[in-house]
């Protein structure tokens, strides 16, 4: 028998991507970005016309990233673009197409069979597609037919609420805003979105502490703080035009603390391949002055150390608080201060995996600052106690007044280039009173009042009254969301699947009774509807919404944008009597008027969106207002968990505690090849991350293939098979791999309290061998 470092899988599919495993020690970016650039672009086929396109990504007179969040700095450069927004541009400007006779060659059963990867390298949809369950294939379908059956199928279901709009963070504003003006004429507040997987935790948690669910800072005020903490964020890969921010910050000597349970290489050092001396003499900055490793949910004990650590200075005879701005700007500080001082150390280490002197160094740096930005991604979000822990980190901020000051605030650093800006039109299962009013008074309809569907209730509706539609705007639901093959199972029960998209897609294939695939332009292509060159916007991390318009020609000449084909839905399904929808089609300046009018910040939404740059929406904590109920910001007193994953799984012999997450060739569900550059990982996704002590704990050998087994208390059973067992530096207990492959793992009732996000950073498993070796 071979050992176990060189099993191979036994079928030739795991074979082709049996990954390579070695270890990176170069920095972030650098040449090896430059190097993926090149093949990115050669790989689009349209090389020439993708590098032009880069010149104009981010920039005024050009269209925005659809990658990232991140913001654009107001003096702008003639290269706004990363490694990974390049891989974003090239994947949807390419210039293979899917036809029909590709549907024709290949049926549905087939292509379940192909991995993500080579689903989307297929190229660009160009025709509308509807499958024929008799066949097993996709065929094609009139447009005005499919809308048309839409329409029909949306009508002749027994009430609204038996209907899903589900939205994608890819999405305009404008798109946005119409979807969920059409889903509400219609009847119903089931508006699931992708910010339900994501930062809906920092939302609840932003809205209940400040009055105000986004991040306060903006883009200027990272170059104003003293120090950046940053958790459970790896900006290399998943926001890598961060990277160029906090470079800019250590090199004028702030501080950056960095906590995250892997040693990211994006969050050590980074190599700006904008700067050419660099570049010639192979150079570096590092990034994090200092590195903080906490288990996997052990951030808010983390905090929790930190703000005790600082109340110990005080009792001490140091002034660490900022006594003037907690007295007259926040309430319940006595509540939480006694709760933190009665909090044991002990507990606090257990919990967090740091160390007590740990804790007590980051609360020296941050007494040291006098500006301080706390970012945060996923790996704060994705945990059944994350609410708690957006409100611990926004507690840390309030004690020393890190809020409303230049160069202070909160940073949740969200994912898609729109998913903040969907939420701000109206994309929301739970919408105010406010909007509601609003889209009364605007369009004389009542509107439903009652609270839809989320993304993880989505499924269970779906899963226990069959029958839906479910009308999908961008994105790839049942690969984004917990539970892949349960959730597939619910959507397959639909009685009508759609999806409006740019590349096909794993969602694409699981089927209701009946399913449409309606393509669309993209956002590098010239929107030219209504015979008139069209503008779109979007708003990233920071609140600052800007125009985006398309440089590159169409994919096909009969792609219709994203709001023309809404906008025909919406005059099959609901009439133009309460909205002229040609109008809007014809002329998106007509949307934005009703925006302005409807939702509030959006004054002359029109001119301001023309300026260079856009406009900033503001945000009321940065100017030290808090519209709570008290008119102030609220401390939080919340307990620490009783007990978090890492320390469940302590307890029962044989179990670890899973993270999902990105490789470097991916962005959310989209794969751009099989290779996690600074992880050290090439040809292959079906990796599981152990530390060395777990290895050798559990029996294993670096090299061998196992599965991994989830919970499966409810009677499903979880497992995915063939995973390559790597060595890495990460916490004992804690293991970690990629999404969307391990999403099976996770269960529908695995969600954060207050959030009902998928917990995807704290997941139940234990190895087994594989069968899939030789």
């Amino acid at each position: 028998m071979t050992s176990p470092s060189s099993q191979k899988p036994a079928d030739k599919k795991a074979r082709e991507h049996d990954p390579d495993v070695g270890t990176y020690r170069n920095p972030a970016g650098g040449w090896g970005a430059l190097k993926a650039v090149g093949q990115h672009l050669l790989h689009s086929r349209s090389p020439a016309t993708n590098a032009r396109s880069l010149l104009k990504l981010n920039q005024p007179d050009g269209f925005d990233c659809p990658g990232c969040a991140w913001g654009d700095p107001e003096h702008g450069s003639s290269f706004e673009f990363c490694e990974n927004g390049v891989k974003a541009v090239t994947w949807e400007a390419t210039a293979k197409k899917v036809k029909r006779d590709f549907f024709a060659r290949y049926s549905v059963t087939e292509l379940k069979s192909w991995d993500d990867y080579r689903l989307e390298d297929q190229g660009r949809l160009v025709e509308p597609m509807a499958y024929n369950a008799e066949t097993d294939h996709y065929e094609p379908i009139g447009w005005d037919e499919a809308l048309t059956l839409i329409a029909d199928e949306l009508k002749a279901l027994p009430t609204p609420d038996d209907a899903i709009f589900y939205t994608s963070g890819k999405a305009c504003n404008e798109s946005a805003y119409v979807f969920q003006l059409l889903a509400r004429l219609y009847g119903t507040n089931n508006l699931p979105d992708c910010s339900n997987m994501c930062h809906e935790a920092s939302g609840v948690a932003l809205g209940d502490a400040l009055g105000t669910g986004k991040g306060s800072v903006r883009l200027e005020d990272f170059e104003h703080a003293e120090a950046i903490f940053v958790f459970g964020q790896n900006p290399g890969t998943n926001h890598p035009r961060m990277l160029g921010t906090l470079r800019e910050a250590a090199e004028r000597g702030a501080i950056i603390a960095s906590f995250n349970p892997l040693h990211e290489r994006g969050l050590e050092k980074f190599a700006d391949p904008q700067k050419p001396l660099e570049m010639l003499h192979n150079g570096s900055h590092r990034i994090s002055s200092h590195y903080f490793c906490p288990k996997l949910g052990g951030d808010m004990a983390a905090v929790r150390g930190i703000a005790k650590a600082l109340f110990e200075r005080e009792a001490g005879g140091e002034t660490v608080l900022d006594h003037a701005f907690l007295s007259e700007h926040t309430e319940q500080l006595e509540a939480y201060q006694t709760l933190v001082e009665a909090t044991p150390w002990g507990e606090i280490e257990a919990q967090s995996g740091l160390t007590r002197a740990e804790m007590e160094k980051a609360a020296e740096l941050y007494a040291r600052s006098n500006a301080t930005i706390i970012c945060w991604a996923m790996g704060i979000t994705q945990h059944e106690h994350s609410v708690p822990t957006v409100r611990e980190i926004v507690n840390l901020l309030m004690l020393r007044g890190n809020l409303g000051r230049l160069g202070t605030g909160t940073s949740p650093v969200r994912g898609h280039s729109n998913v903040q800006g969907d939420r701000t039109m109206g994309i929301f299962e739970q919408p105010s009173d406010e909007l509601l009013d609003a889209l009364e008074a605007r369009y004389k309809r009542s509107m439903p009042r009652e609270h839809g569907v989320d993304s993880v209730a989505a499924v269970a509706a779906m899963r226990d009254a069959p029958g839906k539609v479910f009308v999908g705007l961008a994105g790839n639901f049942t690969r984004a969301i917990s539970d892949t093959f349960v959730a597939e199972a619910a959507m397959s029960q639909c009685r009508l699947t759609a999806f409006i998209s740019t590349k096909l897609n794993r969602s694409h294939l699981i089927t209701g009774e009946k399913a449409l695939i309606l393509p669309c332009l993209g956002r590098s292509e010239i929107d030219k509807t209504g015979g008139k060159t069209q503008l779109i916007t979007v708003e990233d991390s920071m609140s600052m919404v800007h125009g985006s318009a398309g440089i590159n020609r169409p994919a096909s000449r009969h792609l219709p944008s994203e709001i023309a084909l809404l906008t025909q839905l919406g005059e099959k399904l609901v009439g133009s009597e309460a909205v002229d929808w040609a109008a809007m089609r014809n002329d998106y300046d007509v949307i934005r008027e009703h925006v302005a009018e409807v939702i509030p910040g959006f004054d002359n939404f029109n001119e301001r969106v023309r300026v260079p740059r856009g406009f900033w929406l503001g945000n009321p904590t940065a100017e030290r207002t808090f519209p709570t109920e008290s008119g102030k910001a609220v401390f939080s007193d919340a307990p620490l968990p009783k007990d978090v994953m890492h320390q469940r799984m302590a307890a029962r012999e044989g179990w670890l505690t899973l993270q999902t997450m990105r490789s470097h060739d991916q962005y959310n569900t989209t794969i751009y090849g099989y290779n996690d550059r600074y992880r050290g990982i090439e040809n292959g996704r079906q990796v599981v991350f152990l530390n060395k002590a777990d290895i050798e704990r559990l029996g294993v050998s670096a090299g061998q293939w196992v599965d991994l087994v989830g919970e499966s208390d409810d009677g499903v059973q979880r497992r995915v098979e063939g995973f390559k067992v790597v060595a890495y530096d990460t916490p004992a207990g804690c293991a970690a791999a990629y999404y969307p492959e391990t999403n099976p793992l996770v269960p529908l009732s695995h969600k954060g309290e207050g959030s009902h996000t998928p917990a995807y950073k704290s997941i139940a498993i234990r190895l087994e061998p594989s069968a899939r070796i030789a």
